[in-house]
């Protein structure tokens, strides 16, 4: 499957040792991110590569998840057709209605949103979350809302979490406080 790169970042975490590299690709008929992330947590150490599939209104279509999360081995494949979303072949009727897959361990898939996102507005979603690697997805219902120019504000409702982000010309993150920075692409 061929493309064009329009994107490539590379971020490292805050709140722990990791990193995390993507590639955005345009192609035909929709975008391909393509990535790699690997941290330290409580179980060791994870090293995860992951292909979303969106449409070319940037909802996802599907996310392939493979690698290896501490001692277990990672291989997990969510596909949505409609409002429907499976895990593995097995239908997930709790983030029915999700537009967008959030994998919680990594700031990449906030583009999917912010690429939806008014220059100037609000934009509540749901995204079906990948909270971590072990092979749940949760609802995560989410308000991005952009104040000025590459400033937006996120609220995630089940959590409560919010914060204040900054994005670049391309919609990703740059700076995630507390959690993620950009470095250089590599």
């Amino acid at each position: 499957m061929s493309g064009t790169v329009i994107c490539r970042m590379h971020w490292r975490a805050l709140d722990r040792e990791g990193e995390d590299s993507c590639t955005l690709t345009q192609l035909t008929g929709g975008w391909m991110l393509v990535g790699h992330a690997q941290f330290h947590h409580s179980h060791g150490w994870a090293a995860l590569d992951y292909v979303v599939r969106c449409g070319p209104d940037w909802t996802t279509t599907s996310a392939d998840i493979t690698g290896n999360h501490g001692d277990t081995r990672v291989a997990l494949r969510l596909v949505r057709s409609g409002a429907a979303w499976q895990l593995n072949g097995v239908v997930q009727p709790q983030v029915a209605g999700a537009t967008d897959i959030d994998l919680g361990f990594t700031p990449a898939t906030n583009l999917m949103p912010l690429r939806r996102l008014p220059d100037i507005g609000r934009l509540p979603c749901r995204a079906a979350w990948l909270r971590d690697p072990s092979g749940t997805v949760e609802p995560l219902d989410q308000v991005y809302t952009r104040q000025r120019g590459h400033v937006v504000q996120y609220r995630a409702e089940q959590t409560g979490y919010s914060t204040q982000f900054r994005v670049n010309e391309h919609g990703f993150v740059t700076q995630y406080p507390g959690h993620w920075e950009n470095c250089h692409a590599p």
